[in-house]
């Protein structure tokens, strides 16, 4: 179905969105970011866009709540706060700008969504959306829908300071014990391109930061910025060695065959590049490990 959006309701949204998204704060699985209530006589408020009837975008913002599924142990993408339950990160700035667009009353419930699930959440219907380093590929498409990119990261590797065993590209990972993550193109690409490679997975990438400190692994492969996060949580016991050695697009994820909420975000994603929100979100999260913002990826309307 074509959507025709509501650009002055988006826009009052989006105003409304930067002003609250730098203080806004995520909460604990099935927990509640609260927005500032509800309008007088229960429904939306006044200045809420209009969505087409029984869309996705509707449902949700009639509900007041969209659910996210996210990473728990990305820095500088989805982290959980340990002392506060709080979940910050670049993923979930974006989680709270899609909800903004979609109506600034709605508040946002995160739960964790380890790689090895995020198809089956979808699927289940245990979250509208998930946003967590999800790269888009051809075999995923066959399960869920992907709007974007928002992101396009690529594959490198992380290695205890002072490379001790000299690991400086993939081929090196031949003969190497290595770790990733259940699910996720990482360890099929690193299974592919160093098949040689002892290769170990986890369901979460603090596991396998955690079995490198231990002397169980040699090297952990993934995303760049994943591991950007994890170097600096480190304090200097990691490092990265190497350049990225394949390109890996991060879209967001929805139910398949919701084409028409595909499409809003896909709209609400190119606004904020136009508007410079998706740059300020940028700056705020994963600007603590990278210097230069880059140009935001051009969205791919399949």
């Amino acid at each position: 179905m074509t959507r025709t959006r509501s650009r002055t309701g988006w826009l009052a949204a989006l105003v409304l969105a930067l002003a609250l998204v730098a203080a806004a704060c995520g909460q604990d699985a099935r927990e509640v970011d609260t927005g500032a209530g509800d309008a007088a006589g229960g429904g939306p408020p006044a200045s809420a866009p209009a969505h087409p009837a029984g869309s996705t975008m509707a449902e949700i913002q009639a509900a007041g709540t969209m659910t996210v599924g996210t990473k728990f142990d990305q820095p500088g993408f989805g982290l959980k706060r340990a002392t506060t339950g709080e979940v910050e990160g670049f993923d979930v700035e974006i989680a709270r700008l899609i909800a903004e667009a979609i109506g600034p009353e709605v508040e946002i419930e995160f739960t964790e969504a380890p790689s090895a699930v995020r198809e089956q959440l979808l699927e289940n219907g245990d979250v509208d959306t998930v946003i967590a380093t999800y790269t888009i590929n051809d075999a995923r498409k066959q399960r869920v829908g992907f709007a974007g990119p928002y992101y396009v990261a690529g594959q490198d590797i992380m290695v205890p300071a002072g490379n001790p065993l000299g690991i400086q590209g993939v081929d090196d990972l031949n003969g190497k014990r290595v770790c990733s993550v259940s699910g996720s193109t990482s360890v099929e690409n690193v299974r592919k391109m160093a098949p040689q490679a002892q290769v170990t997975e986890f369901d979460v990438y603090s596991k396998c930061a955690d079995a490198m400190g231990d002397g169980r692994i040699d090297a952990v492969t993934t995303d760049n910025t994943i591991l950007l996060g994890l170097v600096e949580a480190s304090k200097g016991a990691y490092e990265l060695v190497g350049e990225p050695f394949t390109t890996e697009p991060y879209g967001i994820g929805v139910p398949k065959d919701d084409v028409e909420f595909r499409n809003f975000i896909n709209d609400i994603l190119e606004d904020l590049y136009a508007s410079g929100a998706w740059a300020a979100a940028y700056e705020r999260t994963l600007g603590e490990f990278v210097d230069e913002i880059p140009e935001p990826p051009e969205v791919d309307r399949y």
